[in-house]
């Protein structure tokens, strides 16, 4: 599915990224967790190919395809997904326009009927007010309601690999349960889809059991372990795998 090999990556002549190395596979579950400044959320936007993050060295495969020079409409394009820790507004652009819009896009003779169903289903399930769909996408909308934003987006698109950048940042207990039974929902119904979930706190991974849990520090990954290593960082903090020299990559 997804494998980054050896990348190295500069913001403002500052490196971020030095030496990360992952593979996450066709139906896996992966928790990328870490301190703030880490570079975590670096990780997800250089998959994205935001044009801000340089990428000195290192590749980027997707389906055993390069994509490390593809842009983010291509990358999109590919089925990968990325709910952002702090969704933007757009003023003047409604959630069912852009949605309809980037529908078209992917894929083609797909029914008014069906996208109005589809859009109509995942607003109910994931208990949205239908009224927002046809508001600007995320203006006046509280943090928790732009989270569900997104993961609305994620059902109608149908992604192949989703990175959920601090889903759970924003979020009351009840919407936390609602955002997380949506995504199992869709892990269930799409069996070869895979998930990075990039989070501080393991409370989201009671919800969304990783394959993987992985440490990151300074850059890169410290340490790889089962969901047993969430709950060794909720107990012990960060700074045991702080000088963890060895990166653990999961096969």
């Amino acid at each position: 599915m997804l494998e980054i090999k050896n990348l190295y990556v500069n913001v403002d002549d500052k490196q971020i990224l030095k030496d990360f190395n992952i593979k996450i596979n066709d139906g896996e579950v992966h928790a990328l967790m870490g301190p703030n400044g880490t570079g975590k959320s670096t990780l997800s936007k250089v998959i994205l190919a935001n044009k801000k993050y340089i990428i000195k060295s290192g590749n980027i495969y997707f389906n055993n395809e390069e994509i490390t020079n593809l842009s983010t409409d291509e990358i999109a394009n590919k089925g990968i997904f990325l709910s952002n820790q702090l969704p933007c507004e757009i003023d003047g652009v409604t959630t069912a326009d852009f949605l309809r819009t980037a529908v078209n896009a992917k894929e083609e003779n797909v029914s008014l009927y069906s996208f109005i169903k589809k859009i109509q289903d995942a607003t109910k399930d994931l208990k949205m007010d239908e009224s927002m769909i046809h508001r600007s996408i995320n203006k006046g909308f509280s943090g928790g309601e732009k989270k569900k934003n997104e993961i609305l987006q994620m059902k109608v698109l149908n992604p192949k690999f989703i990175i959920l950048d601090e889903i759970d940042s924003g979020l009351d207990v009840d919407s936390l349960k609602i955002v997380c039974e949506n995504i199992n929902n869709y892990l269930k119904e799409n069996k070869d889809a895979s998930v990075l979930i990039i989070t501080h706190y393991p409370r989201i991974l009671e919800y969304i059991k990783p394959d993987y849990v992985h440490v990151m520090n300074d850059g890169t990954i410290k340490k790889t372990g089962t969901y047993d290593l969430a709950l060794e960082i909720e107990k012990n903090g960060y700074e045991t795998y702080k000088n963890n020299s060895a990166s653990i990559v999961s096969e």
